[in-house]
């Protein structure tokens, strides 16, 4: 008999998580072996657990689900991530992808997306739907200034905090690094993006999706 899937699944909605695990285990040869409720316990637990896939919320309280990743990936390049996330957006998609995620689904899709991410995940292989393969290569084609093809997972983090309007003080303690390093990630972002003020970063966000208006 072939061994099953070891699915840890990563998400802060305990709802979320246990009908996830329903859907998945509903499949032959899939078995959830773990949940964590933010980035920093899957960080923790990763190495106690070793699933074969991971599937990680990408907007967590806290450390974020790809700052988690790029963490996990750092000390154990062989885990097999995917990002699960609440953006039907190419943006997100291309920064979770350039980032290290093999696959990428967004949480308004299709329950078998995530079926069949987590079976061609778990071979190696990498999985993005059908209607999120074709946002992206479209936003390949157009994307010039999109941030998401410039900026380290570190760095759109940042983007990301600073657009929805976080203090420097407030990402330094949600990121857990100091208060220089996120002010020198500021400035990087500026050149890279060609940025002068809070507004541009704002409008720049909005425009890709980053955020959205409230």
């Amino acid at each position: 008999m072939e061994q099953s899937i070891k699915v840890m699944l990563t998400d802060d909605h305990a709802v979320v998580r246990s009908g996830l695990g329903r859907l998945l285990e509903q499949n032959e040869g899939i078995q959830i072996v773990g949940e964590a409720e933010s980035g920093e316990q899957a960080y923790q637990t990763f190495p106690e657990i070793r699933p074969d896939v991971l599937v990680m919320d990408m907007s967590m309280p806290g450390m974020g689900g790809l700052e988690a990743m790029r963490r996990i990936l750092n000390r154990w390049p062989q885990a097999r991530i995917i990002m699960f996330s609440m953006h039907e957006n190419a943006t997100f998609a291309i920064q979770s992808m350039t980032s290290g995620a093999l696959g990428y689904v967004a949480k308004s899709g299709h329950a078998e997306d995530l079926v069949k991410a987590v079976r061609e995940v778990a071979q190696g292989r990498s999985f993005l739907s059908s209607d999120m393969a074709q946002k992206v290569a479209l936003q390949s084609l157009t994307g010039g200034d999109n941030p998401a093809q410039k900026l380290t997972s570190r760095e759109f983090e940042v983007f990301r905090l600073l657009a929805e309007g976080m203090l420097v003080e407030e990402i330094a303690l949600s990121l857990n690094i100091g208060h220089k390093t996120v002010a020198n990630y500021q400035t990087s972002l500026k050149q890279k993006l060609g940025i002068n003020s809070p507004v541009d970063l704002v409008r720049l966000a909005l425009k890709y999706g980053v955020i959205n208006e409230h």
